[in-house]
C-alpha cells in the first residue's frame, strides 16, 4: 500500500482545531474542544467500516437494516499522555472498542523515544488498530508506537493526530509505509527543539493544565 495522508478537512474540524491553538485557550476549554474534535474525526476515520443487512422490526414493518459487520473489530490505542484527550471522544462514538495504552516519553536531547508502559487486548490479532496522539512531530514516538504494535500481529493499523508536521510525515512514513495518517492538519514544519510550527504546544500540558 501507498503512503497515504488523509487530511480531515471538515469546516466543523478546522473551526474547532483553530480555537484550540490560541494561546487564551483554557484547559477546560481545550480539553472540551479536543473531546468534541476526536469524535468528529473518528466519523471519517470510520468511513469504510463495512455494514452487513440484519434482519430488524420496526414499529411498522420488518426490514433488512444495514449494520456493522460483527467481525470487524477495533482497538483504539492511545500513545500516552496526550493520546487520552482524543481516546475519550472516539470512544463516545464506538464504546464496543477495546483499549490499549503505550506509554513512551522523548528524550530531551536525543529526540528518541523511550517506551515505559505497554498494555493491549489480549485479542488484538483479531482486531484494527486506530492509534491515537496529537501530535505527529518527529514521527519517532508514532513509528515506535506502531513498531511495537506490529509485534501483536494486529489487523491493521491506523495512525490518528490533530495536527502532523511534514518531516514526521516522511519519517513515519519511510518506517511504515502501509499505515495511512489522519491528521485535522500539516503544518509548516518544526522548531530546533522538535514542536511543531505554528502548532498548538504541547498538547499534554495543555490538556491536563500542566504547563
Amino acid at each position: 500500500m501507498a503512503a497515504q495522508v488523509i487530511t480531515i478537512d471538515h469546516p466543523l474540524v478546522q473551526h474547532k482545531l483553530s480555537l484550540m491553538r490560541r494561546v487564551e485557550t483554557t484547559t477546560a476549554d481545550f480539553r472540551a474542544l479536543m473531546r468534541e474534535i476526536s469524535l468528529l474525526m473518528a466519523y471519517e476515520v470510520t468511513r469504510d467500516l463495512p455494514l452487513k443487512l440484519q434482519p430488524i422490526q420496526t414499529p411498522m414493518a420488518p426490514m433488512l437494516a444495514p449494520m456493522l459487520a460483527a467481525e470487524k473489530k477495533l482497538v483504539l490505542v492511545s500513545i500516552l499522555r496526550a493520546g487520552q484527550g482524543l481516546l475519550d471522544g472516539m470512544l463516545e462514538l464506538i464504546p464496543s472498542a477495546r483499549v490499549g495504552h503505550i506509554g513512551l516519553y522523548r528524550d530531551p536531547h536525543t529526540l528518541i523515544p523511550i517506551e515505559y508502559y505497554f498494555k493491549v487486548p489480549t485479542d488484538i490479532e483479531d482486531r484494527e488498530v486506530l492509534v491515537v496522539d496529537p501530535m505527529l512531530a518527529t514521527g519517532h514516538s508514532a513509528a515506535a508506537a506502531v513498531a511495537r504494535l506490529r509485534q501483536t500481529r494486529p489487523q491493521s493499523i491506523r495512525f490518528i493526530c490533530l495536527v502532523a508536521a511534514p518531516e514526521g510525515i516522511r519519517y513515519f512514513h519511510k518506517q511504515n509505509p502501509d499505515v495511512p495518517i489522519y491528521t485535522a492538519a500539516v503544518d509548516d514544519g518544526l522548531d530546533e527543539h522538535g514542536y511543531i510550527i505554528p502548532g498548538l504546544g504541547d498538547a499534554g500540558d495543555r490538556l491536563f493544565g500542566t504547563r
